[in-house]
């Protein structure tokens, strides 16, 4: 699909979508639990989070949608399917929360992964899988089999790569039978999304002891249902509609997001406030309008996905922003750091791409042009709040990398005031 988007502000009051984040933890905890949930607010049709229902289901749990609401009836353990077909997609959180989960299950399984999925990286986790009772076949690239039943123990991680290895080993332990111990070496990055994880376990009753970085997990304790719970309004997509407040003539009004969420990326209001754009906060909304984008350093390792929209906004300010810490981008759905440099770029920013993030010097506007999302659902959202900062229309090609996580990005961005037309085909 391609879409073109007129020049423009935008300006407008939206409502954030459910946090990905937070779903990919609640149906898991759900599904491994005691008891049905009513995840309230929970239906949404975006990629990530329908490879995670489709994986659950075929490991046994029933999920249902009732409104806007989901409902799960758990797995049950004592028929688990053997050997079920769990279809990623390309959900990193999808394939690495659930191959311990389903280690620990011991029913076997074979994961299916899309796009750069089978290319990011899983060593780290594999290994301690391996080395606590496992096998993992991998007979094509794009297919991986665990069999055996994962063991309690000693298991070690460091805290430098994947977050989501953490919360994978969080999730399945305490479905073993004896107790385990997670220690997390080094410096620990994207530290709130172990956070959210911790905060999802304790809804279902699941606590561990927590002395620095040294998880005590005690086994056989799968949780038990609260009833019914919230989800959350995302902060990862509803940075792009803040950022997009921040960018010429904006202002862009976000209803949902919680001020005092585990989401990590909440830290956008810091990121923005310490730019120059003008901030207001009223009860569950928050406003963002255009201030003075005053160059500024921004270190990544705890917020990757906050990078493109926090780029747009640096590519028409006063000054140079610096990224740091950024390298991880490059593992994303896209090698995401050169996607970012390339695609303002090409509009006609002033972006230099270095081997561990950005630097970007801001010009007084942009001039527009057609651009290719990169298959990445963050940068297709990208380009297009930066068309507010062009005198030209920007078309975007592949436009329907969003639906990875925002399936009505398009339809609410034309709420916000812009003027789009789409072309489907390749």
């Amino acid at each position: 699909m391609r879409v073109t988007i007129q020049p423009g502000a935008i300006r407008g009051v939206i409502s954030a979508i459910p946090s990905k984040s937070q779903l990919h933890r609640l149906l898991i905890c759900a599904a491994l639990g005691e008891g049905e949930t009513l995840i309230r607010g929970g239906v949404t049709q975006g990629e990530d989070i329908l490879a995670t229902r489709r994986c659950l289901e075929a490991l046994g749990a029933e999920i249902w949608e009732e409104g806007e609401d989901l409902r799960l009836r758990p797995i049950a353990r004592a028929c688990l399917p053997q050997d079920p077909l769990l279809d990623c997609g390309e959900s990193g959180s999808t394939l690495r929360f659930l191959l311990p989960v389903v280690a620990a299950l011991g029913c076997e399984g074979t994961f299916l992964m899309a796009g750069r999925l089978p290319q990011r990286p899983m060593e780290a986790l594999e290994n301690q899988l391996l080395d606590h009772g496992c096998e993992i076949i991998r007979p094509t690239e794009n297919r991986l089999f665990v069999q055996g039943k994962l063991e309690p123990g000693e298991y070690h991680l460091p805290g430098n790569v994947s977050s989501q290895y953490i919360t994978g080993l969080l999730l399945a332990l305490p479905l073993l039978a004896g107790d385990s111990r997670l220690t997390v070496t080094g410096p620990v990055e994207s530290e709130d999304y172990i956070e959210m994880t911790l905060q999802a376990q304790t809804t279902f009753g699941i606590c561990h002891e927590k002395r620095g970085n040294i998880y005590e997990i005690m086994g056989g304790r799968p949780g038990v249902s609260p009833g019914s719970l919230r989800a959350e309004g995302d902060w990862s997509n509803g940075a792009f509609w803040l950022c997009a407040g921040a960018m010429p003539a904006g202002a862009v009004t976000c209803r949902g997001p919680l001020a005092d969420s585990a989401q990590g990326d909440r830290r956008v209001l810091d990121c923005l406030r310490e730019m120059g754009t003008i901030l207001r906060s009223e009860g569950e909304s928050l406003t963002a309008a255009e201030g003075a984008r005053q160059g500024v350093v921004i270190d990544a390792a705890a917020i990757p996905d906050l990078i493109p929209p926090l780029a747009a906004v640096a590519a028409v300010g006063d000054g140079v922003t610096q990224i740091i810490n950024a390298g991880r981008l490059r593992l994303k759905e896209s090698d995401r750091l050169r996607a970012v440099a390339q695609t303002l770029n090409a509009l006609g920013a002033n972006v230099q791409e270095e081997p561990e993030g950005l630097r970007i010097e801001g010009v007084p506007y942009l001039r527009g042009g057609t651009v290719d999302s990169w298959g990445d659902h963050r940068i297709a959202m990208m380009a297009a709040i930066a068309s507010a900062a062009c005198r030209e229309p920007v078309t975007v090609e592949n436009a329907q990398a969003v639906s990875k996580s925002y399936p009505g990005f398009w339809e609410d961005l034309q709420s916000l005031g812009k003027n789009l037309t789409k072309e489907e085909g390749p």
